[in-house]
């Protein structure tokens, strides 16, 4: 991973289970971790929901303020770039589609000038989401949001999945869809997500990952 990891992608792709997968895993080896909630569009799923997992893992979150309260309203007083500075990995959670994305472009040109280098925007894709079902749909949604975050992406993820219905022939199935998200856009397939139950990390290109985001019925 690079310093600065920021996860983009449509409503329910899973962006934010895989923003603390990724943040759990840099912790446990040994990196100092800060996970940013910028998700200022959807108040149901979002990092600011693991406060404790992350506070047990040595993690620092920073959220907006009023988040997971009944006054769930944007705003934001934290300085992203300080944070950039100040940790060995920033992950940014941001929010879903174009409109979520609005609020990384406030930060655009700081985090550019300062850490070009060290930013991988990682556009997560799920083919059994509605809007993103086939390749033209999911790169017609990446272009609205590099413009309106006013960054550019710098690899796919395919997160394919049917919450709890998930299974290895859904990741599998989803393999056509990602390559062709890939080479429609000509970034690279970084990984694939699949979870831990059904697979392993020797297998090629594939991340396992734990489900932390669950619908209220499936906890």
């Amino acid at each position: 991973m690079k310093k600065i990891t920021i996860i983009t992608g449509h409503y329910g792709s899973g962006k934010t289970n895989l923003s603390v997968n990724l943040a759990v895993k840099a912790a446990e080896e040994g990196k100092k971790v800060a996970v940013v909630d910028l998700d200022l569009v959807n108040p149901y799923f979002r990092t600011a929901d693991f406060k404790e997992l992350f506070e047990n893992k040595g993690i620092k979150l920073i959220a907006p303020d009023f988040a997971n309260t009944n006054l769930d309203v944007p705003s934001i007083q934290f300085d992203i770039e300080q944070l950039a500075i100040n940790e060995d990995c920033l992950i940014i959670d941001v929010g879903g589609d174009d409109a979520g994305a609005t609020a990384l472009g406030r930060y655009a040109e700081a985090m550019l000038e300062r850490f070009s280098e060290e930013i991988d925007m990682l556009y997560v894709i799920n083919q059994r989401r509605t809007l993103t079902s086939n390749a033209d749909e999911a790169v017609t949604l990446m272009y609205e949001i590099e413009a309106a975050s006013r960054m550019k992406h710098t690899a796919i993820v395919n997160n394919t999945n049917l919450g709890r219905e998930t299974t290895s022939d859904i990741v599998k199935q989803s393999a056509e869809f990602a390559e062709s998200v890939a080479e429609k856009t000509g970034l690279p397939l970084a990984f694939t997500t699949c979870p831990e139950e059904y697979c392993t990390a020797e297998e090629k290109d594939i991340l396992p990952i734990k489900v932390y985001v669950k619908l209220p019925w499936d906890r």
